[in-house]
This record gives C-alpha cells, structure tokens and sequence, in this order.
C-alpha cells in the first residue's frame, strides 16, 4: 500500500481529498459563485457573497458549500443566507447545466463565518495597539 493510502487515513482519522475532489470543488466553488453572482434575483441577497471553499464527497455526489455574506447588519447576513438556501435547487439546476460530469452533486449551504472571527480579531489587535500607543504617548508627555 503507497503512503497517504485509506488505510493510513483511516487510522489517522483525517480524510485528505483526492485530486478529483479537489478539482470538482474547484469548479462547484467557480460555479456557484458566479451564479449567485450574476443569477439570482432575490432582493433578499444584500451585501458581498463569498463561496469560501467547498467539502466534495468521496463518491462526487455531494458538496458542502462554505458561505461568508458580508455588509449590513446580521439580520441582512442572514436574510442572504437564507435567501441562498432557498435558491438551492436553481443553484443546482444551473451549475448541472454547467458543468461536463455525469451527475451534478446535491449542494448543501452552510455559513462560514472564519473570516468575520478572523476580521473581528484583526478589529481588537489594532484596537489594542492603539490604546498601547496613547498610553506610551500620555506616559511620556507626563513629567516625572
């Protein structure tokens, strides 16, 4: 058995995609994004939508769709998101008309919010350094 094999994944715990997978999600991810993008008419979908990466099945048949809705308030991001979810079997219609494979994968949408934690992290370090920097700014106009 060659390294990195179903053995080995099985006993580690950890599934590493193949390459087909990786390829197929690869294009679910292009495809679903550009129709999302550019044909969906839902005023419900409101701010900027990302498709953050997308999880295939072994067998192809099945793809978890990572999605990240940015601007307005949650509310708003959670209105899209549910706008998109409604919008799921159009998605599916519309990404099995293009893509070349003998089955389109059954899509399934769930939200990613990684990169707002990221971003919020991001918010409270520069907050913090900038309150270091006026504390080190007050400290050294003071006499001593």
């Amino acid at each position: 058995m060659r390294p990195g094999g179903a053995r080995e994944r099985e006993q580690t715990g950890t599934e590493m995609a193949t390459r087909r997978q990786e390829k197929v999600a690869r294009v679910v991810k292009e495809e679903v994004s550009e129709v999302i993008t550019n044909h969906l008419n839902d005023p419900r979908i409101d701010g900027f939508v990302s498709i953050t990466h997308v999880d295939m099945s072994a067998d192809l048949r099945m793809a978890n769709v990572f999605v990240s809705v940015f601007g307005g308030n949650e509310a708003a991001q959670n209105r899209t998101f549910e706008a998109i979810k409604h919008a799921q079997r159009r998605i599916q219609t519309l990404l099995a008309a293009r893509i070349k494979s003998k089955f389109c994968p059954v899509l399934h949408f769930r939200q990613d919010d990684k990169f707002k934690k990221t971003l919020e992290t991001m918010r409270l370090i520069d907050e913090a350094a900038r309150e270091l920097e006026q504390k080190e700014a007050n400290d050294q106009t003071q006499p001593e």
